[in-house]
C-alpha cells in the first residue's frame, strides 16, 4: 500500500472547477475530481503555513497553545510513526519555511527529503549588488525588509519553466514514484508552495486569462486592507489564477504516472492545502489580519481510497486538517496516537459518515473560531489589549530567529498539558501580532449567507455556538487564559454577560492616564491597536503625548483621526506604509 499527499499552500477554493469556478483553466482539477471524493466541507485548523503543517503530523490543534514553531520533543509525528513501523516517507518540498528556525524539526521527520529552493524571499542566490526592481504598486515588505529585495535576486535565477521551484519539486516527487512504484510501504508528500504569493509564472499560464493591464507591477499583494485600484486587483487575481493553472499542469504529472503505472488500485490519492487566500473579496488582501472568512478557512479536499473505490462523488461531513495523519496511518494498519484529536476518514470516504458535529480554526492570539457548517462564530477578545496570551513551548523560536532575551526573561514553567508527555514547558508571554479586538465578534448564517457577508446579532444561536466552543477547548486541554482572553467560561452557563456580538464601543466613557475621555467611531481599537504594535518602552511616549494633546486642544472625545496624527509624530521615517496598513485595519473593524 501506498499514499501521495500533494500539498499546496495558499489554494482557495473558489478559484478550482469542481468547487464551482467557470474562468480558471485547471482541467486536471476537474480530471482529479472524477477520480476521487470530493469534500464540500473541509476546514483548515491552525493557521497559516507551519501551524498547519503541525497539525498535518500531529493530528491535533495547535493554535491554541503556540503561534509558529517548530515541532516539539512530545508531538507525535505522522511521517515519524510510519518510519517507525517500516514505511518508508519521503518528503519533497519547496516549502523554505522547513529551513527556517520556526519549521526545522519537520522535513528529518521523513525517512529521507528532498528541498528546493527560491521562493518568496528565500535567502538562496547571493548577490550584493542591488538588483533592478521594476516600477510596481507600493508593497510592505519594501519598509519591513522581509523577502523583498531577495526575491528579485532569486527571479533572476528562476526565467525558464524547469528551473522553477514547482516544476523542480514535482520533477523531484515523479522521480521517486518512478523509482518506487513497484515497491510497497511508502509515504511521499509532494509539497508546492504554489499558489502561495508572490504569484510568478511563466508567460505561457498567465496568456490563457487575456489580461490587458499595463500598469504597474503587481503579484505580491500586501497582508491588510485593499487600497489598489480595481484594475490593480482584476490583474493580481488572473495573477493568481495563472499561479493555479500551473499547479494544474503539475497535478496533471501525478494523475498521468498513476494512470500509466496502474497506480490506483494501491495507492491512496490525497490532495489539499493549508490554508486559503483573500483576493479583495470583502475589500482584504491575504490571510493574517482579519477574522478568518471562508476564502481562507474553508479548503479544497479530494482523497483517492483504492479500498473503496469511491469516486466522483461529494462529501458534506465536515473534516478537518488533523484528520489527515490518522487516515494516513490507518491506511497502512497503525493506530493513530491517543493524542490525535482527528479523526480516520475511511469511513467518511465510503458513505459519508459524520465524525464531529463542530469545528475549531484560528491563529494563535487571533479570534478563536467554530463551525458547524451552518453558523461561523468568530469570537474577538473582550479585553482591548488581547491578554493575557502565552506561547507554550520547549523550543523557542520564532519563524526566523530565537525568542528575544527580553521574552525568555518573562518565561515560567506551566504544568504539563493532557498531550505533552508529562513535560512541564516554557509559559512565555506572546508579542502580538494580530489585532482581533478591532472586529469584535461575528456570527454568519451559512445557508442564508454563504459569502458571510453579513453578519447577524442573534444572542441565542451565540450562546450556543460559544457552548460549542468551550467542549472543543476542554477537548484540546485549552489553557485557562484562553478562556479569560474571549471572555467565555470555562464551566458553568453562558450567560448574558458573556455575549459579545452587541459590544457598544461608540460613546464608551474611559481614561488615558488619569484623563478621563469618551471614545468616538473607531478611537477606541486605533489606540489599543497601536499599542500592542509598539515596543513597551514606548507605551509611555503614546500616553505622555495623548495627554499633552489632549490639554492643548481641550478635547475629551478622541477618534481615531485625532490619534493617527499623533501616531505620525512617533512612528520612526520610513515605516509610514505600516501605519497606513493599521489605520486600514481600524476602518475595517467596529
Amino acid at each position: 500500500m501506498k499514499v501521495i499527499l500533494i500539498l499546496y499552500d495558499t489554494l482557495n477554493r473558489h478559484y478550482l472547477p469542481p468547487y464551482g469556478c467557470d474562468w480558471v483553466h485547471a482541467p486536471n482539477f476537474k480530471r482529479l475530481a472524477e477520480k476521487t471524493v470530493i469534500f464540500d466541507n473541509c476546514f483548515a485548523g491552525s493557521l497559516p503555513c507551519i501551524p498547519a503543517r503541525r497539525e498535518l503530523h500531529t493530528g491535533r490543534y495547535n493554535f491554541l497553545h503556540r503561534s509558529w514553531s517548530p515541532l516539539e520533543p512530545f508531538d507525535d509525528s505522522m511521517p515519524n510513526i510510519l518510519k517507525n513501523n517500516k514505511v518508508y516517507a519521503h518528503l519533497v518540498s519547496d516549502h523554505y519555511h522547513y529551513w527556517e528556525d520556526g519549521g526545522a524539526t519537520y522535513h528529518t521527520q521523513y525517512s529521507s527529503w528532498e528541498i528546493i529552493r527560491g521562493h518568496e524571499g528565500d535567502p538562496w542566490k547571493g548577490e550584493v549588488k542591488d538588483p533592478e526592481i521594476p516600477n510596481h504598486v507600493s508593497n510592505m515588505r519594501e519598509d519591513f525588509g522581509v523577502g523583498w529585495r531577495q526575491d528579485w535576486v532569486n527571479r533572476k535565477y528562476m526565467q525558464k519553466e524547469e528551473s522553477m521551484p514547482q516544476a523542480v519539486t514535482f520533477k523531484k516527487g515523479l522521480e521517486f514514484i518512478e523509482t518506487n512504484f513497484e515497491e510497497n510501504n511508502w509515504f511521499l508528500q509532494i509539497e508546492s508552495f504554489d499558489p502561495h504569493e508572490p504569484f510568478v509564472t511563466p508567460q505561457k499560464y498567465k496568456d490563457l486569462y487575456n489580461d490587458n493591464y499595463d500598469g504597474p507591477h503587481f503579484d505580491w499583494p500586501n497582508y491588510g486592507a485593499v487600497t489598489e485600484t480595481s484594475e490593480q486587483v482584476e490583474h493580481c487575481r488572473k495573477e493568481y489564477a495563472a499561479s493555479v493553472s500551473m499547479c494544474d499542469h503539475y497535478l496533471g504529472k501525478i494523475l498521468d504516472i498513476m494512470d500509466e503505472k496502474n497506480m490506483w488500485n494501491d495507492t491512496m490519492l490525497i490532495v489539499t492545502t493549508d490554508h486559503g487566500f483573500l483576493l479583495g473579496e470583502k475589500g482584504w488582501w491575504a490571510k493574517m489580519v482579519q477574522p478568518i472568512y471562508n476564502e481562507i478557512a474553508h479548503i479544497p479536499l479530494f482523497i483517492w481510497d483504492p479500498r473503496s473505490a469511491k469516486k466522483n462523488e461529494r462529501r458534506k461531513a465536515l473534516v478537518q486538517t488533523i484528520d489527515y495523519a490518522p487516515t494516513i496511518l490507518e491506511f497502512f494498519g497503525i493506530s493513530p496516537k491517543k493524542d490525535m484529536q482527528g479523526k480516520v476518514l475511511k469511513d467518511t470516504i465510503n458513505n459519508d459518515n459524520n465524525i464531529r458535529s463542530a469545528a475549531l480554526f484560528g491563529v494563535h492570539s487571533g479570534h478563536v473560531n467554530v463551525t458547524d457548517g451552518n453558523y461561523t462564530y468568530m469570537r474577538g477578545p473582550t479585553n482591548p489589549l488581547n491578554k493575557p496570551i502565552f506561547n507554550y513551548t520547549l523550543m523557542p523560536t520564532h519563524m526566523r530567529n530565537f525568542f528575544s532575551i527580553s521574552e525568555l526573561k518573562e518565561m515560567a514553567l506551566s504544568e504539563p498539558f493532557t498531550f505533552s508527555k508529562g513535560c512541564k514547558m516554557l509559559k512565555i508571554p506572546r508579542n502580538i501580532v494580530v489585532y482581533p479586538y478591532i472586529f469584535g465578534s461575528l456570527l454568519f448564517d451559512l445557508k442564508k449567507d454563504p459569502t458571510q457577508e453579513n453578519p447577524i446579532i442573534d444572542l441565542d444561536i451565540e450562546t450556543k455556538m460559544i457552548k460549542v466552543m468551550v467542549e472543543l477547548m476542554k477537548e484540546n486541554d485549552a489553557p485557562i487564559e484562553q478562556y479569560n482572553r474571549l471572555g467565555i467560561p470555562i464551566e458553568g452557563n453562558v450567560k448574558k454577560f458573556h455575549l459579545n456580538l452587541e459590544e457598544q464601543r461608540e460613546g464608551v466613557q474611559d481614561k488615558i492616564g488619569d484623563t478621563e475621555i469618551v471614545w468616538r467611531n473607531k478611537g477606541k481599537s486605533m489606540y489599543y491597536s497601536f499599542l500592542l504594535s509598539i515596543p513597551p518602552v514606548m507605551q509611555s511616549q503614546v500616553l505622555t503625548l495623548v495627554q499633552k494633546e489632549m490639554i492643548t486642544t481641550k478635547i475629551t472625545e478622541i477618534d481615531e483621526d485625532f490619534l493617527i496624527e499623533i501616531f505620525k509624530r512617533i512612528i520612526p521615517k520610513g515605516s509610514n506604509m505600516y501605519l497606513e496598513i493599521l489605520y486600514q485595519l481600524v476602518k475595517k473593524g467596529k
